[in-house]
């Protein structure tokens, strides 16, 4: 048994906008990501998801607005709700997401990265 430290396990990683599974609780996956730039408009259907950046800022677009995270803040993006994520400069944020969200919703990109890329570990 051993705490985790999301921000720390973010830190390694190497590639953007590419989410690793760090823990799973019930029906959820929590995620870290490392972003930069523009993510691309996207919704998830069937399932909220949750964004908390650790380092850095984050803007999540929406159609009719947008809402700027900075370090220690959280948004939780309702289903169906389309949305653009954008770093401006390089940001790390932790995700909590129910197994079944798609990376990308129903959009595909060259970003999208599938379940099998998010469970590898973290190096």
């Amino acid at each position: 048994m051993h705490a985790l430290k999301p921000a720390d396990l973010a830190a390694k990683l190497d590639e953007l906008w590419s989410p690793r599974v760090i823990a799973e609780l019930d029906d959820y996956y929590v995620k870290v990501a490392k972003l930069h730039g523009e993510f691309g408009w996207h919704a998830h259907a069937e399932e909220d998801e949750l964004f908390q950046v650790l380092e850095g800022e984050l803007c999540l677009r929406f159609r009719d607005g947008q809402v700027t995270l900075q370090a220690g803040e959280l948004y939780v993006v309702e289903k169906g709700r389309e949305h653009n994520p954008l770093a401006q400069q390089p940001c790390t944020v932790m995700l909590v997401e129910r197994k079944s969200t798609a990376h990308t919703g129903e959009q595909h990109s060259e970003l999208t990265r599938g379940l099998a890329e998010q469970l590898r570990p973290i190096e």
